[in-house]
């Protein structure tokens, strides 16, 4: 089956939005991650932040980038719902640290609050999907 056709068919809670709007959203806070994650590894590399305090970054990309194909390349919602979990705490655990022990970068903690806010959305929604369908 693919992918339009399988999520099409999924049931969603009435609150989710039209699945057109996920391409814009992501385009805007992929440039903001670009860029402030971007920053971050830089400090990294440079050696002006420890890599313990990048770490999360890596492990957030990682998991951010896990969630499409997993979700729709497995079509697996109870995995792309671990997966999105790990996308919110290891965002959650970035800005955290950032925030406590990098006080000249906390323009990147505020600069990633859409994508805190997006991420905690969509958390949310996908826990919701799969629990609808499983």
């Amino acid at each position: 089956m693919d992918t339009y056709t399988w999520y099409s068919q999924l049931i969603k809670p009435a609150w989710a939005p039209p699945a057109w709007i996920f391409g814009p959203v992501w385009t805007v806070l992929y440039i903001i991650i670009a860029i402030s994650f971007g920053t971050v590894f830089y400090k990294a590399v440079t050696g002006k932040i420890s890599w313990i305090v990048a770490l999360p970054f890596v492990l957030n990309l990682i998991f951010n980038f896990s969630f499409t194909p997993i979700q729709f390349g497995l079509q697996n919602n109870i995995l792309a719902a671990v997966d999105i979990l790990l996308v919110f705490g290891t965002l959650s655990w970035a800005l955290f640290v950032l925030w406590h022990f990098s006080p000249s970068l906390r323009w990147v903690v505020y600069s990633n609050i859409p994508y805190f806010l997006w991420v905690s959305f969509a958390t949310v929604l996908q826990l919701t999907i799969t629990y609808l369908n499983k």
